[in-house]
């Protein structure tokens, strides 16, 4: 059994895979990771293989604590990938993408796939039909955008996350509102309809924090899934120590 752990920007992910099937998963904060990976260990006394990813505050005593009881891999760029992987600058290739581009490959392979993570930032990700990588794009999330208008702004209010009722904001708040969430799913179907005018045959995958808000509203046919990431990183890490 593995134990997948993904430290992002403002939260962490756990999963309990065994072989390639999700047990159970929890999002918790990194103050809280060691409580619940203790749990999970006594949970699941059969656990045997670990991986780390962090894009985050990854702490020194989390890791400490694992390596006394598991085989622990830690993703970075040295491991092995299931892709041949164009980017021209491979060591700022974040490990999140990695591991969701290797989740592509493991659930649809030999596919023209554009996987598109909706969290703290939003990131665009395409691997073609011969197995390569070609690199993306990334812009702010939702929540950044809401906290950009606030934080760089005297007037502007800083709001939850909510559906606009309308295209036209009647109300500051309102406004706001159809900017911030209008705005976001406009670019990713336009960025989604530029993809399909090269490759007709394209598979998209929509993941993250935000993706169950957004996928309803979203105009093309995607497969949205919230455990993506933990999929991938399951997979990479039976790939290396098999």
């Amino acid at each position: 059994m593995n134990l997948i752990i993904d430290v992002g920007n403002t939260r962490v992910k756990l999963g309990v895979f065994a072989r390639d099937h999700l047990l159970y998963s929890l999002v918790t904060s990194l103050n809280e990771v060691d409580h619940e990976v203790n749990g999970l260990m006594k949970t699941y006394p059969n656990l045997k293989k670990a991986i780390i990813a962090s894009v985050g505050k990854d702490s020194a005593n989390q890791l400490t604590t694992l390596k006394s009881a598991l085989q622990i891999l830690e993703l970075s760029h040295q491991l092995k990938f299931p892709f041949d992987n164009q980017y021209t600058t491979p060591e700022t290739l974040g490990v999140d993408r990695v591991a969701l581009v290797s989740a592509s490959v493991f659930k649809f392979p030999k596919q023209n796939a554009l996987i598109i993570d909706a969290g703290t930032c939003i990131t665009y990700d395409f691997i073609n039909a011969k197995n390569e990588y070609l690199g993306g794009s990334i812009s702010p999330g939702i929540r950044l955008r809401y906290e950009s208008l606030h934080n760089y702004t005297a007037n502007l209010p800083l709001l939850p996350t909510q559906r606009p009722t309308h295209l036209i904001g009647d109300s500051t708040r309102n406004a706001i509102h159809s900017g911030v969430v209008i705005g976001v799913l406009k670019e990713i179907d336009g960025i989604i309809a530029n993809y399909q005018n090269d490759y007709s045959d394209l598979t998209v995958i929509l993941t993250g924090g935000d993706a169950e808000f957004l996928s309803n509203q979203l105009k093309n046919g995607i497969f949205a899934t919230s455990n993506f990431l933990l999929e991938g990183l399951n997979f990479i890490l039976e790939y290396n120590t098999k």
